[in-house]
């Protein structure tokens, strides 16, 4: 299995959580165990151990493993967030702020390559008959943001002709994540997924390209036929 992929060694993490605090040092070994082996694969003994405290400390702070995988995103939204509000609010032009969204998450992500494991394979995952989903607050502020952009460029007129600004918005999301997932893939099987980041790149802009309004479509209207913005 690809869970089985290890992107750091044992003495890696146990370097990177030596000089935190308990609570971060769970996360932070957390983090990177559940990138190696899964989430489900992981017990909290194994982190603890490796955190080098207590269940008792991780029962206190995150209240459960599944508590800790929240607090894991959470934090990495909590990072995420302000930088791209504080870019957002320097450029006037929303096409141009929807770019720069988009750049900086992948910027974010490729700096960090165990969160971007643990957001591709158990972010938003269905666990537990469909009662449990990482849904953070921080994941939904960063919808947020990207839905009140895509709502100033339907409202300014530039979305193409029944593109539902939601839609357009989950569409995107998942094509990334499956263009990420399957460069995961293709580094520990043999899955066909040779292109690089910069195709990733590439696939992105010309997905929001095709989106967004433009002199020729405006004249000519959509391509095929499409739903309007009101239904549901």
């Amino acid at each position: 299995m690809f869970f089985g992929e290890r992107l750091v060694s044992v003495a890696m993490i146990e370097s990177s959580v030596s000089t935190l605090s308990s609570r971060d040092r769970i996360r932070e070994a957390a983090k990177s165990l559940f990138a190696m082996h899964g989430f489900e694969s992981t017990s909290t003994a194994a982190i603890c151990r490796q955190a080098g405290t207590s269940e008792s400390q991780l029962l206190k702070h995150f209240e459960s493993k599944q508590g800790l995988l929240e607090a894991i995103f959470e934090d990495a939204w909590r990072q995420i967030n302000p930088a791209i509000r504080l870019a957002a609010a320097s450029i006037p032009s929303t096409r141009e702020r929807l770019k720069v969204l988009i750049e900086m998450v992948l910027n974010f992500l490729a700096r960090d390559k165990e969160l971007l494991v643990l957001f591709l394979l158990e972010g938003r995952r269905i666990r537990d008959n469909g009662e449990f989903v990482v849904l953070s607050p921080g994941f939904l502020e960063f919808v947020g943001t990207f839905d009140g952009i895509l709502k100033c460029l339907a409202d300014e007129g530039e979305l193409a002709p029944g593109i539902h600004p939601e839609a357009f918005r989950s569409g995107l999301m998942g094509a990334l994540e499956g263009l990420l997932r399957d460069q995961i893939l293709a580094r520990s099987s043999q899955y066909p997924a040779s292109y690089s980041d910069a195709h990733v790149r590439a696939i992105c802009l010309c997905f929001l390209d095709s989106a967004l309004q433009s002199k020729e479509r405006s004249r000519s209207g959509p391509l095929y036929p499409l739903p309007t913005n009101s239904g549901a």
